[in-house]
């Protein structure tokens, strides 16, 4: 009988993990620097137009825009530029970005654009963004080979978060590590 109520309870955890587990899990930790990020810069005047990924302007106030390759920073990422303190957020994508750990910032003018050219910087992560509403926006646009490839590396990342967890959960594997 306790056996058979261990499994039930047992299962029910299981199944309460794996349900808090498709929510986005960021592999770094808030407010940690991440050393020599690559950085680019673009401007309203190029391809991607005046808009960001969401259909807003972009920002080039407070808190300025950003793209990245969403499997990498998911949209929503709030950063700080260690040495001039500006913030950005990722709310745009690019086609060049994608399989990269590159961030492009955006930049008012084209003179400002050109001026930032490409730096190494440091980056304070302020807030992870999430990779759910990421797979949201992209998922209906996954006709362009760039979003595939976001969309399948940010559901791998998904699966084996799962994997993960449910490895951790099964006591037989627990038991088996302690022994080895």
């Amino acid at each position: 009988m306790s056996k058979c109520l261990n499994l039930t309870v047992a299962g029910i955890v299981v199944c309460l993990v794996v349900g808090c587990a498709t929510q986005s899990k960021p592999t770094l930790v808030s407010g940690q620097r991440m050393p020599k990020v690559r950085t680019t810069a673009y401007t309203h005047t190029e391809k991607g137009g005046p808009q960001n990924a969401l259909g807003a302007h972009l920002s080039g106030c407070h808190v300025m825009s950003a793209a990245s390759d969403w499997s990498r920073f998911p949209l929503g990422t709030r950063f700080r530029i260690a040495d001039t303190n500006e913030e950005y957020i990722i709310d745009d994508y690019g086609t060049a970005l994608v399989g990269t750990e590159t961030i492009d910032l955006y930049k008012s003018t084209r003179l400002d654009m050109k001026r930032w050219g490409v730096r190494h910087v440091d980056i304070d992560i302020l807030q992870w963004g999430s990779e759910e509403q990421s797979l949201k926006v992209l998922a209906p646009r996954a006709k362009h080979s760039c979003v595939q490839q976001m969309v399948a590396s940010l559901q791998q990342k998904k699966t084996q978060q799962k994997k993960e967890l449910i490895a951790s959960l099964d006591p037989k594997k627990s038991q088996q590590k302690k022994k080895t």
